[in-house]
């Protein structure tokens, strides 16, 4: 591991807490292709099991900022336990309801429950926040690491998913992200010391960090990155199996991730100068960019190579992008406006998944790649149109005010 790296895990309880969001993230990847292969493998539909997947997805994206609200109100602890405890026992009716064959309403209604899933990755990144606030280096190394975490999660978790799924019994897959999902959670709130405080009640406002212009910016423009993503993904697998080797879609989308993780650890050990916002604004830029050789693809390996460099853009990005929320986004709201972000790439993976299906459908496979090219020029226009309102921090409920405010309300109490 490069020093900078080591450096970020010298303070106490860093090593703990990311590993516990590394357990907790996995149903990230693994849930919803697990949720498709069960479907399909018991009833032989994948309209059914897409239309499950996209509910799942949906779901977590309403009820994720939510519960982030509620965690900068009240904890970590306090707020997860239970909340996890519900998405556990969803997914496990919703298991019980495919197994039994039960009317398939049951199974829509267990999938918006288990779409009560926790945003780990903005938990665990408040906790770097809450340790290294103020330490733009270390704290721009440890959003770097999270991003790798992250891409790691994204090239397992599909295979673990889908290989137990089919190798042992279809409900594997779903089964085992719900226990990584328990264990993560209650692992990462036992660690008490490195948990953020909470928001005092009298602070407490109906108020959403959305109310934040550069937030909006972000969200708006992470919808159509995300659509990139799930459009890339559906997308993949169609040109795949239109050459007859449908199972090297997995290695393809692997080298996707692979790009943008060893990008992610790169980004890490750079110490660089100048406005987050500008390097913000080139990463979204650049993966609009990288989207027009999948246009000229013709066969796996090109695909995997013009993949691979489109992901170096992606860790960096979204490393930066962590960055901007912190400046625009009260510290009493961090954990929340680091999930609208996470909201806005679900909302645009479901709508670019969705999209992408229907080209392929009526056009065939190359011609699918259109989409992600067409989400990527949206990103990126977004961004420009935006840019005005991240080059500096918010001028109110910024950290510094946010800071004085509790420092205040703790003297107050003292």
């Amino acid at each position: 591991m490069p020093s900078p790296y080591r450096a970020v895990f010298t303070a106490p309880g860093t090593r703990a807490f990311s590993a516990a969001g590394f357990l907790g993230r996995m149903p990230l990847s693994m849930m919803g292709i697990g949720v498709v292969t069960m479907v399909s493998q018991i009833t032989g539909r994948y309209g059914l099991a897409g239309a499950l997947s996209a509910t799942l997805a949906m779901a977590a994206a309403v009820m994720g900022p939510q519960v982030s609200r509620l965690v900068d109100w009240y904890g970590q602890r306090r707020v997860l336990r239970p909340v996890t405890l519900v998405a556990a026992a969803a997914v496990a009716g919703l298991l019980v309801c495919a197994q039994q064959g039960l009317p398939e309403w049951t199974l829509f209604v267990f999938a918006v429950g288990a779409g009560c899933v926790p945003s780990m990755g903005s938990m665990v990144r408040a906790r770097w926040a809450e340790i290294y606030r103020g330490t733009g280096r270390q704290l721009h190394t440890a959003y770097a690491w999270e991003s790798i975490v992250d891409e790691v999660c994204f090239i397992v978790g599909p295979i673990v998913s889908i290989g137990l799924s089919t190798a042992w019994f279809p409900e594997a897959g779903p089964l085992l992200a719900a226990v990584f999902l328990v264990i993560g959670v209650f692992w990462l709130t036992s660690q008490r010391a490195t948990e953020p405080r909470p928001l005092p009640e009298e602070h407490h406002t109906a108020g959403s960090a959305l109310r934040s212009r550069g937030l909006r910016v972000l969200v708006v423009t992470f919808v159509a990155t995300g659509a990139i993503f799930g459009a890339v993904d559906v997308v993949t697998v169609a040109f795949a199996e239109e050459r007859g080797h449908k199972a090297a879609a997995s290695l393809v989308l692997a080298v996707y991730a692979l790009g943008s993780c060893l990008a992610g650890a790169v980004f890490g050990v750079l110490h660089l100068k100048g406005k987050p916002s500008s390097r913000w604004l080139l990463g979204v830029c650049a993966m609009a960019v990288s989207m027009i050789p999948l246009q000229l693809a013709g066969s796996l390996p090109f695909l995997a190579v013009a993949l691979f460099v489109a992901g170096l853009a992606i860790a960096p990005t979204m490393v930066t992008t962590m960055a901007l929320v912190e400046q625009h986004v009260p510290r009493t709201q961090l954990t929340e406006g680091m999930t609208w972000t996470s909201t806005g790439l679900a909302v645009g993976v479901a709508l670019g998944s969705s999209a992408a299906g229907w080209v392929v459908d009526a056009s065939g496979a190359r011609a699918g790649y259109v989409v992600p090219a067409v989400a990527g020029a949206l990103a990126a226009a977004v961004a420009f149109l935006g840019y005005r309102r991240l080059v500096e921090p918010a001028p109110t409920g910024g950290r510094g005010e946010d800071d004085r405010d509790l420092r205040n309300c703790d003297e107050h109490v003292a």
